[in-house]
């Protein structure tokens, strides 16, 4: 860690390296600056939304060494030297990573304000169980608020993601 003061400002800055959606980034940061708002008003990566600022909705979903959590309440300081992706960061230019391409073909967003996070903390899952159960899902997912879709159709994305995520020829593993 590395303390610097920036021309004309009494505020001490840290300089921080990390990744980002597999970008280097090398920058400096007020001690006490959120990571959403280093994402969303530094990077340009709006997809995490700002909520209910207190860890409960999930709306600012970023997976920081592919675990899932809440931008609005982790110092962007916490992600130095680490890997984080953000939403804008899942598909591999226009092709869309399952989860989101799932999510299109079941439904399962409607104003969209969740569905960046919600992708993410399942992408999280899915790397941790490839084949959850209903239950597994529902479990993983409880700390994402969706206002508008009920939630059916976005744990059948999730299951369908899960199915098609799977290497050739990988049959399922018993519940």
């Amino acid at each position: 860690m590395r303390v610097e003061i920036p021309n004309g400002d009494d505020s001490p800055h840290l300089r921080i390296n990390l990744k980002v959606n597999g970008q280097s980034v090398d920058t400096s940061i007020e001690p006490r600056e959120l990571l959403l708002d280093f994402l969303r008003d530094r990077l340009g990566f709006t997809g995490a939304k700002r909520s209910c600022d207190v860890q409960v909705c999930g709306t600012c979903t970023v997976l920081l060494d592919g675990r899932p959590v809440s931008a609005c309440c982790t110092l962007a300081y916490e992600a130095r030297d680490r890997e984080l992706l953000t939403i804008e960061g899942l598909a591999k230019g226009d092709e869309l990573h399952p989860l989101q391409q799932s999510f299109v073909e079941q439904t399962a967003l409607q104003c969209g304000f969740c569905t960046p996070g919600m992708i993410l903390t399942a992408k999280s899952l899915l790397e941790e169980i490839s084949h959850p159960t209903r239950q597994q899902i529902q479990r993983y997912l409880k700390g994402n608020l969706c206002r508008c879709t009920g939630y059916w159709n976005i744990l059948v994305a999730v299951e369908q993601a899960a199915r098609r995520l799977q290497p050739e020829g990988q049959s399922e593993s018993p519940a």
